[in-house]
Parts: C-alpha cells; structure tokens; sequence
C-alpha cells in the first residue's frame, strides 16, 4: 500500500517539475526555508483579526466594557504590525532566492544553447529560441517561489482559520469545510485544459519575437523595398491568432473562478441561515457569529481568486517542463570519451562519399568526395544552391553529414574534440558577424595576442587606414553586428581575425565579394601570403580570383561534376568553362 502511494506520488506531474528544479534550490534552501518558514506565521496571524471581534462584540457593543474597547484595537493593529514586518521580510527573501535560481538557471540553459549544433537553431528560429530559453526561465522560477509562498501562508491561514470556524461552532464549520470542498474539485482538470494552448501561445509568441527581430535586423530590405506594410500585416496576423488562442484558453477556463466564487457565495449565505437559526436557540452568541463570519469571509475571500492563481502556477510548471525538455535534449555533435586531440593538418583533408539534408528527405549533398592535400587551395565554384557553403560548413562540424565521412589525416572528425578542430580552422563566412563591442574585441574574441600580431593581421586585411585614421584606434566601437562601419570595412575585420588565430586549416566563404575591386587585389596579395604552408578552402563567384587555385572542385545541385585546375578545366569545355565564359561575358 505504502509502494504504491509512492509511486504515485512519484509520478504525479507536479512533483517531478519539482524534483527537476530542486538542485537549483538547493544552494539557497536556507534562505528559502527560512522564506517559507517566516511565511507560516503571516497566514496564522488572520486568526487573531477573526478571533478579535467575538470579544469586541459581546463585551463591547453588548456588555459595554470600556476596558476591552481599549485592547481589542490595539491588539488588532499590534499583530497587524507583526504581520507587515513578516510579509516584507517574505518578500525580500523570495525576490533574493528567486532572482539567484533565475540567474543560474539561465546561465545553464544559456550554456546549453551554446552547445546545441546548428541544425537546433535553424528549426526554432530567434524567436522561439529567445521564448524559450530566456522568458521561460523567468516564468519558471520567479512564478513558482511566490507561489510556494501564497500556499504556505494560504496553508496556515486557512488552518488558523478552521480552528476559529471550529472553535466558534464545530456545526458551521462542517457547513462550511464542504462548500470548501467542492470548491476546490473543478481545479482536478484545469492544467490538462490549458496545457496544448499554452504550447501553441508560446510558439505564436516565439513568431512574434521573431517578427520584431527580423524587422529590426532587416530594417534597411523592409525600408527600400516598402515593406512596412507587409510587416504590419503579418505581425497583426500572428498576433491575432496569439489573441485567439488566449480568447479560446479564457473559454475553457474562466469558468473557474466564476464558479468557485458562487460556490463560496452559496457558502456564505448557508452559514448565515444557518448561523442564525443557531443564534435564535442561544447555541452561539452573536459575538461568536461575527468572529464566524470574520474568519469565513477571511478563510473564502483569497479561494475566489485561487482560479487565476492555479492558472499561474500551472503556467510556471509547463514552463519548467518545457526547459527541462531542452535541458534533457542530448546533443547531436559532441565529443566521445574516446575522441583525441587534433594538433595541426599533417597530410590531407578529405570527404567521402558524402550525402547531407537540413531536411529529412531534402538532399542538399549527393555522394560527394573531394581531397585537399596539406597546402593545397580549394576553390568550389558552381550555381547558387549547388553546396558550396554547406561543404565548408561540415568541416568544422556545424553540421554533420547523414552518411559517408569527413576526414582529416585518415581519421574522422568526429574523433577529434569539437574544441580542437575548431581551433584548426579559421573561418570567415558569408555573413560576418560581428558582437557589439571594439574592433579589437572582435579580432581576439577573448584571447591574448602580442601587439605586434594583431597590427600584422590588421596590415594584412587592409584595415590600418581605417585603424589609423579612426580616433579610437583598436578601441572604435562597431556598433550591433558591424552596424557602425561599411560592408568592406565589416568584411575586413573578419578577415583579420582569420589572419590572427592563425589555424592550418582556412575557409573563405565569398571572403572578398564586399571589397571594391582595389581594396579585392591587395587583399587578394595578402590572403596569399597567408595561404603558403596552409590547407584552404575558398568559396567565390568571382571566378577570376582563383586562377592560382591547387584544385578548382564545380558543384552542381549537391554534386561534383567536375575539378582539376584553371587550364585543366577550360580546356575540357565543361561546366566550369562555362561558367567562367558567362563571367567574363
């Protein structure tokens, strides 16, 4: 019989959330303790009020003591005092405890995010990501210690409370102890009510956000392509739909407090028929029914908003569900316990027959293989889609092919640490990105670097007039994503911080296509020298840029139709001479 209450209880939703978030707690459990502890007798001081007016009654108003007219006031204001010193230092307690299990758990579900490949950010989007992993957060814990809070000081005043109602007349008290009952019976099915509408309000929120940050990030495509409207018109769709879903959980559950609240009414009005049935018999005195009433109002008054409360508090339990859910998510690019260090490229870089989708079913790569000698460049040309970028992408394991490998030195990478493989390869992308902060924050991205070495690299990329002629030097603020400096000045400081970290491995994702064609030919110079003694992998439309490349690899629709050098390849009047005719033409 025990076994099995235990494992219901196990298994009740309720207390495995709680479970979950407990290690979170359990570094402040003193002081939230301490918090619930204080907050027992905050709720048993409604008692004393209650209690207070059957002596304020029969020997005030009926027997006429001047005496207690003194005391009964002062007591009431004494323990209100108490309870007002009681409920600040609850307050201060759960808002210091709440706020350091927020921080915390925020930390780790942001370390989380960190560690998720890339396939996890592309499928939720900014707007869920941010939803989910930062207001989440803050519904889940915040919600759920004032909560803890309202049932324990609830708890003790309502006890309080039933020994006044029990001890005033133990006949009223079962009246009422009843309609307490079956006030409290529809709340059994309120969470399976509103759990599948508070998932899809929050990816409706997760589009929402989404909106917001793309207009804000796109602002200059929606203001030169006249898309505000457009904008408007989708955000005011997805936000009616947000209301719609509210609309339709407000249906399915705003009859609670409706009904809780005539319910407790009925209550009311069958302890005062009742009530005065009993005064008419001399069963109670009239000051003993005032101190009933008192306590009941007091005792029922809270249970009329219990509805909105139970409705918050189920919120901040899907909430934790939902965060544990990504917590508990395991990730699909990770190390091994037998996974070793890569120290450099000693032979070659090579995939083999390599298939890859963003999507089941939606093959980007088709049986790809290509080989890049140690010091070889690279150069994949082909049509826009044909898999340029998700080639180099798999090389540093942002994503991982579905079948096939990708090798270095003979060995997979994925037996090599995801943090030395990325060590050996620098990249710079199509889109540089770039964090808010200086031009030299953005070279070394947390890392030490001799002066010399960052003014080589910045020699390197073209930047030292920018450097130079800027006030702040290295310290010149960039501004959200580069938003202070132009196109070929964002694409630059990418490029330098490529040239700093200095890795064997190199990618050059359309590296050049934000230079005007003078600042393309000195950069063009100084990517070569950097490229001696270095595997590089180079991506370009600009087909005249990669004369000089070791191997020249055309993809086509996720294939390899052909490689071989510049000459090779011309003379075999294929796809690559085609599309360098078009280029020229």
């Amino acid at each position: 019989m025990l076994k099995k209450y235990k494992d219901k209880l196990k298994n009740n939703y309720t207390v495995k959330q709680l479970v979950k978030i407990w290690p979170y707690v359990r570094p402040y459990k003193g002081r939230a303790l301490l918090a619930l502890l204080l907050a027992a007798p905050l709720g048993a001081l409604d008692a004393v009020i209650a209690w207070s007016l059957k002596p304020f009654m029969d020997n005030v108003l009926i027997e006429k003591s001047v005496e207690t007219a003194m005391y009964v006031p002062l007591v009431i204001i004494g323990f209100s005092f108490i309870q007002a010193l009681l409920s600040y230092a609850v307050n201060y307690l759960n808002a210091w405890v709440g706020g350091k299990i927020t921080n915390n758990l925020r930390s780790v579900m942001y370390q989380k995010l960190m560690g998720f490949e890339s396939k996890l950010y592309d499928k939720m989007g900014v707007g869920n990501i941010l939803v989910r992993f930062n207001e989440d957060v803050a519904l889940a814990c915040s919600s759920l210690l004032s909560h803890a809070k309202l049932i324990v000081v609830r708890f003790f005043s309502s006890i309080s409370l039933l020994g006044v109602l029990i001890y005033h007349s133990w006949q009223l008290a079962i009246v009422a102890i009843g309609v307490l009952i079956l006030a409290f019976y529809p709340l059994k099915t309120y969470r399976r009510r509103i759990k599948s509408f508070t998932q899809e309000s929050i990816a409706e929120s997760g589009n929402l956000m989404a909106n917001y940050t793309e207009s804000v990030n796109g602002h200059k495509v929606v203001k030169t392509y006249n898309l505000e409207d457009l904008r408007v018109s989708g955000f005011e769709v997805a936000q009616n739909k947000l209301f719609r879903l509210g609309m339709k959980m407000t249906q399915r559950t705003a009859f609670l407090p409706a009904i809780m609240g005539l319910m407790i009414s009925c209550g009311v009005a069958a302890v005062i028929w009742y009530g005065s049935y009993l005064i008419v018999n001399d069963q109670i005195t009239g000051g003993e029914f005032v101190s009933f009433i008192a306590a009941l109002i007091m005792l029922y008054n809270p249970l009329k908003r219990i509805g909105n409360s139970f409705a918050s508090f189920q919120a901040s339990l899907l909430a934790m569900e939902r965060l544990f859910e990504l917590y508990e998510k395991e990730y699909l690019i990770k190390d091994t316990e037998k996974s070793v260090e890569l120290t450099g490229l000693n032979k070659s870089i090579e995939l083999k027959n390599v298939n890859f989708s963003y999507e089941e079913g939606v093959k980007i790569l088709k049986d790809i293989s290509l080989t890049a000698e140690k010091g070889q460049t690279v150069a994949l040309v082909g049509n826009s889609g044909g898999g340029k970028s998700t080639v180099v992408s798999l090389l540093p394991r942002l994503y991982d092919v579905d079948s096939g490998e990708v090798l270095i030195d003979g060995k997979n990478i994925k037996d090599y640490t995801l943090y030395s493989l990325r060590e050996n390869i620098s990249v710079v992308l199509q889109d540089n990105f770039l964090f808010n902060g200086t031009v030299r924050e953005n070279l070394t991205l947390g890392k030490e670097y001799a002066e010399e070495d960052i003014m080589q690299a910045i020699k390197s990329a073209c930047l030292e007039d920018f450097i130079n002629d800027s006030e702040d030097g290295l310290d010149t603020q960039v501004g959200a994503n580069g938003s202070a400096l132009s196109g070929g000045q964002r694409q630059r400081v990418s490029i330098a911080r490529a040239f700093l970290k200095n890795a064997p491995i190199l990618i050059l994702d359309e590296a050049t296509s934000a230079l005007d064609n003078k600042s393309e030919k000195v950069v063009q110079a100084a990517m070569e020298n950097l490229m001696k003694d270095r595997t590089v992998f180079v991506i370009a439309h600009r087909l005249t840029t990669i004369h000089n490349a070791d191997k020249i690899v055309v993809l086509n629709d996720g294939r390899v139709m052909e490689e071989g050098g510049h000459k090779e390849l011309l003379n075999k009047n294929g796809h690559y001479a085609s599309l360098y005719n078009s280029a020229l033409s």
